[in-house]
């Protein structure tokens, strides 16, 4: 079966993009936007509304395999691809990728994603947003064409087995981070709140007593609010690197103040994400690895998820081999095509590294429920509840299109 048209349209993503920068460097909130002149390339203002690019193949059977474009909230920071503007690349995408694309033979997921993941126009690859897109619509296309999942697609093509369970949810409050951590425990979400810790003033506290505060009041919610007693959920928080700041790089007190959360945690397991961004990878890996070694040394449980600067494939690897983190957050949008996605988290658990397929809170419905096929397949230890940044709709996108898919390899395959 044929690629017989390839189509491209404009569409907006579920949160914004925002300049990560200017807000590290202490830009204020008036209402929803932020105040100041924006620092990153290619933003008019630090805070954006997120853009998206749709990728329609029809197919020779008249089915329409989809994917869609999309790029982080914080794009052109982290060593991550420039801001991804849908009037930019859709001519691109009509010039160079429509002429491949058309006419293409269904082979393997894997081999036609190839043909793209590498290509480069004028010396550059392609975006990483359009990988992201390009892959996924690739991955649809196989599935429909063969009349299975895409989960099913992914096991055949790597040799994984059909397991037909649930991954852990990973629910994000966006600033409501009271409230949404009340509808996540209603909810029994597996791991919450992410908690949005991008200020040391605001939210982690000069000293660190703010967040120890926040940890401490989610432990009591927790008990306060759950129906069963053996709901436990982790508390998973990014600091986007705020610690690091806050204690001026001193490795000593950050690894102190990291251990001195456990007892906050009042027995939930913690993870604590980013806890320090040296803007830029080698300096970041050695940070993070002494972080790692310092508390195993201190007899903590507390462990260390990698973020910033762990982007693409090869990232992933270098954060691992170096041993600093105790699990990984692999960034969907951030890796390019999605099978990079599904062999990171191989390439971790082959490492005894936890692996949490993370996102972004800018991408789309369609990008969500793929990411649950690839979770599904190659066996996430969390997932991220995603897009937009209000909990509900996100976590109900990505529930449901899981409890979907279980429940149709379960009839399939009887696991």
């Amino acid at each position: 079966m044929k690629i017989i048209k390839a189509l491209f349209s404009p569409g907006i993503s579920s949160f914004f993009f925002d300049d990560q920068r200017a807000i590290k460097q202490g830009a204020s909130q008036d209402g929803f936007v932020y105040v100041g002149e924006s620092v990153t390339p290619g933003f008019t203002r630090i805070r954006e509304a997120g853009q998206s690019v749709g990728i329609q193949l029809i197919l020779e059977d008249g089915q329409t395999a989809t994917g869609e474009c999309a790029a982080v909230q914080y794009s052109g920071a982290g060593g991550r691809d420039p801001l991804f503007l849908s009037a930019n690349y859709i001519p691109f995408l009509k010039t160079h990728v429509r002429p491949m694309l058309e006419g293409l033979e269904l082979s393997s997921f894997r081999e036609m994603t190839e043909k793209f993941m590498y290509l480069e126009i004028d010396g550059k690859r392609l975006h990483t947003a359009l990988r992201y897109g390009l892959s996924q619509a690739l991955l649809d296309a196989r599935a429909k064409s063969s009349h299975i999942t895409a989960t099913e697609v992914i096991c055949n093509e790597y040799g994984l087995p059909v397991i037909a369970k649930p991954v852990d949810i990973f629910g994000q409050t966006g600033d409501s981070r009271y409230e949404n951590v009340d509808k996540m425990i209603l909810k029994n979400v597996d791991v919450l709140p992410h908690g949005l810790i991008n200020n040391i003033d605001s939210k982690l506290g000069r000293d660190g007593e703010k967040l120890r505060e926040y940890i401490k009041w989610l432990a009591a919610r927790v008990k306060t609010l759950r129906i069963r007693s053996e709901y436990k959920p982790a508390l998973h928080l990014d600091v986007y690197g705020t610690i690091g700041l806050a204690f001026d790089g001193n490795m000593h007190k950050i690894i102190e103040y990291i251990s001195s959360l456990e007892e906050a945690a009042g027995g939930l397991p913690l993870y604590i994400e980013g806890p320090c961004d040296l803007e830029e990878k080698k300096g970041t890996i050695q940070a993070l690895s002494e972080i790692v070694n310092g508390l195993k040394n201190n007899g903590s449980r507390v462990k260390i998820v990698a973020d910033e600067w762990c982007n693409t494939y090869e990232d992933v690897i270098d954060f691992v081999d170096a041993g600093a983190c105790d699990m990984v957050q692999i960034k969907t949008p951030d890796l390019g095509g999605i099978q990079n996605v599904v062999e990171s988290i191989i390439y971790c658990h082959k490492n005894g590294v936890e692996a949490y397929q993370g996102g972004s809170c800018n991408e789309t419905d369609v990008s969500a429920r793929m990411s649950v096929h690839l979770a599904v397949a190659a066996r996430a230890d969390r997932l991220l509840a995603k897009p937009g940044m209000g909990f509900d709709e996100g976590f109900t996108i990505v529930k449901n299109e899981m409890e979907r898919l279980i429940s149709v390899l379960k009839y399939r395959h009887g696991v």
